[in-house]
């Protein structure tokens, strides 16, 4: 009878085993991270009896967990990639939405300054219209610097965000070192029996740790994970963990950058190391989008003061003085590094606006060169030796003297949109005139015409400007030049419309001169009426004057707006696309290891019957022995 009850009792314990393993897997249903266990049976050992082996029961040999490392991993990755996704195209939308605003967008007020330009050059005497020029400069500085703002605060958002990302990382690190501790101890009690909570707990951490950054787990033969993230770096190895921290560039004091403390001590990693998850997500907008955008927009502002301001140098205003300039242009920012052991100094001063790229520029001095290495860090060119002009830039060493390995950072345009404003308040003060004027004698018996003479850049002007100049025709194809500034006994041959020029003018006659007739270019007294450089300044709007002279102001900033609603839509795409992969890896991963609510309700219905079963067996040995005992009776 003892072997019935065995096994009738074995029976029980299995169908208990299988309902708690069931109940288990419905209550946690919903929790994150967890896989569906399964109660392992195994028949027990038999009985040798008579010749015969007479079975004795069954073992719940372990609680399996339901688990694929590979399907796993597969979640983890896509998780990794989605999230750092996500997280570029929420911030690109901040920056797509400003400039393609028409109020807050840099379009309309462009438009704006050049339509008061205009206005100007249409009634040079005009007060009122003056006075609506410097307020539309104003307002197109107030947008400038608007949006420099709005970059720069997006710009602040990225180091906090970068902050709080890696405490989580951290935080992370240190709970999946200490679970690979407890795992390893509990199982060591245990031969051959698995964790599965504690198993459950960690792979959600590496989970969440892969939203945050990409991480990389290798298992370990004694159940350890060993995780690794960037170019290879451990974050945890057993129970021991290495941190990151967010550290302030040594190149740029408003920029954080993240640092990785190990065996070795503290190393500040490229943020091209990180390619994945929230963090990569933040590094890759701050250098791909968010610097470049600022650039672009200061390079935009550096360009147009320094073409408006040149053109308009080289005017004359209302008290018949040269134009000056009419906005302040910022200059480059050179940042020198903290780790510099030398006391140079490096300069770098803008020649040429319209030869300014986006880039930055590393500046080192090279012990493999023996010089100065200047790398723009757009496409990694290297430009060896200071001076020398890049990029419309020229840089040299100021003072002091370097180290070997000594860094600077240049940033030509970073504060151009901060940097520029209206530098006149006067109205009198904008050079509408052009300083000279030409004028032909009625005494002229020719028909040769001359034209308005333009004044020459780049400013300054030629000091003997100003000074009256006669072309005399000696026949009717030559002529002589007197004048100030002129050398004594200067001749020329006659072209219609062909450029003549001298004391930084450029004037052109037209048709048959005859001999004896005479022009003149001289001052432009009194010339509150003139608005030839008025209207030279007007069309600088059209003008290409960025970019190597390949596009105009409102068309680099439309390049601008176009290239990053482009980068915004196809990061919605990209991450559209992303967000399914996950949820499908996420999908196949669950219908493997995730609980199935019907299938659970079956086994418990199962376990029910094998329960009530095995208790009929022990109700039947009962009986059996009651019936044993009333035949001895």
């Amino acid at each position: 009878m003892s072997d019935i009850f065995s096994i009738g009792l074995s029976g029980i314990r299995a169908a208990q085993a299988g309902i708690s393993t069931a109940s288990n897997n419905i209550a946690n249903a919903s929790t994150p991270g967890y896989n569906r266990q399964q109660a392992v049976q195994a028949e027990a050992t038999s009985q040798s009896l008579g010749g015969s082996y007479i079975g004795q029961g069954v073992d719940v040999s372990s609680v399996k967990r339901i688990y694929s490392q590979f399907l796993t991993l597969d979640v983890q990755q896509a998780q990794s990639q989605s999230s750092q996704l996500d997280s570029w195209y929420s911030q690109i939308q901040q920056i797509n939405n400003v400039l393609a605003d028409s109020n807050a967008g840099l379009a309309p007020a462009i438009q704006d300054f050049f339509t008061s330009v205009n206005a100007v050059s249409s009634d040079p005497t005009s007060t009122p219209a003056r006075q609506a020029m410097l307020s539309s400069g104003t307002s197109l500085q107030d947008r400038f610097q608007s949006l420099d703002q709005t970059l720069q605060q997006l710009g602040s958002g990225v180091n906090s965000q970068i902050q709080s990302t890696v405490s989580t990382i951290n935080s992370y690190a240190t709970q999946i070192a200490s679970l690979n501790n407890s795992i390893a101890k509990s199982e060591s009690s245990t031969v051959g029996a698995q964790a599965n909570d504690l198993r459950d707990q960690r792979d959600q951490l590496v989970t969440d740790l892969n939203k945050l950054v990409q991480a990389n787990v290798v298992q370990q033969s004694n159940g350890d994970y060993n995780v690794f993230i960037g170019n290879g770096q451990s974050l945890v190895v057993g129970g021991q963990v290495s941190t990151l921290s967010a550290v302030q560039s040594s190149t740029d004091p408003t920029r954080l950058e993240v640092a990785y403390t190990g065996p070795a001590g503290t190393t500040t990693l490229p943020e091209s190391s990180f390619t994945g998850g929230q963090l990569g997500g933040l590094l890759s907008f701050r250098s791909q989008t968010l610097d470049t955008t600022r650039n672009e927009i200061g390079r935009i502002a550096i360009g147009l003061a320094s073409s408006f301001n040149a053109q308009h140098e080289l005017g004359q205003d209302q008290t018949g003085n040269l134009g000056s300039a009419f906005f302040t242009q910022a200059q480059p920012a050179v940042n020198t590094a903290t780790t510099n052991t030398g006391n140079a100094v490096i300069a770098a001063t803008i020649s040429d606006a319209s030869a300014l790229t986006t880039s930055d520029y590393s500046v080192v001095l090279d012990p493999n060169t023996a010089n100065w290495v200047v790398t723009r860090l757009s496409d990694n060119k290297t430009f060896v030796g200071l001076p020398q002009t890049i990029d419309g830039v020229d840089f040299s060493v100021a003072s002091g003297t370097a180290n070997n390995w000594d860094h600077f950072l240049v940033k030509p345009t970073v504060n151009g949109a901060n940097g520029i404003s209206v530098a006149i308040s006067d109205p009198a003060k904008i050079a509408a005139a052009s300083p000279i004027r030409s004028d032909a004698p009625v005494a002229n018996t020719g028909t040769g015409k001359i034209g308005a003479p333009t004044v020459n850049s780049p400013p300054p002007p030629n000091a003997n400007l100003q000074s009256p100049v006669t072309i005399s025709f000696t026949s009717p194809s030559t002529y002589s030049v007197t004048g100030t500034g002129v050398p004594p006994g200067t001749t020329g041959t006659y072209t219609s419309g062909a450029d003549i020029t001298y004391n930084g003018w450029t004037v052109q006659i037209s048709g048959a001169p005859a001999t004896n007739d005479t022009f003149t270019v001289g001052p432009n007294t009194n010339g509150t009426g003139d608005n030839q450089n008025a209207l030279a300044l007007a069309n600088l709007q059209n003008k290409n004057t960025l970019a190597g002279g390949t596009t105009t102001y409102s068309g680099a900033y439309g390049q601008l707006v176009s290239d990053i609603g482009n980068k915004t839509r196809e990061l919605q795409v990209t991450n559209a696309a992303q967000t399914q992969v996950l949820a499908n890896a996420t999908q196949t991963q669950q219908s493997y290891s995730g609980v199935n609510l019907d299938e659970e309700a079956a086994s418990l219905m199962q376990y029910q019957q094998a329960y009530q079963a095995s208790a009929k067996v022990i109700q039947i040995a009962s009986q059996l022995f009651q019936s044993i005992l009333a035949i001895g009776g």
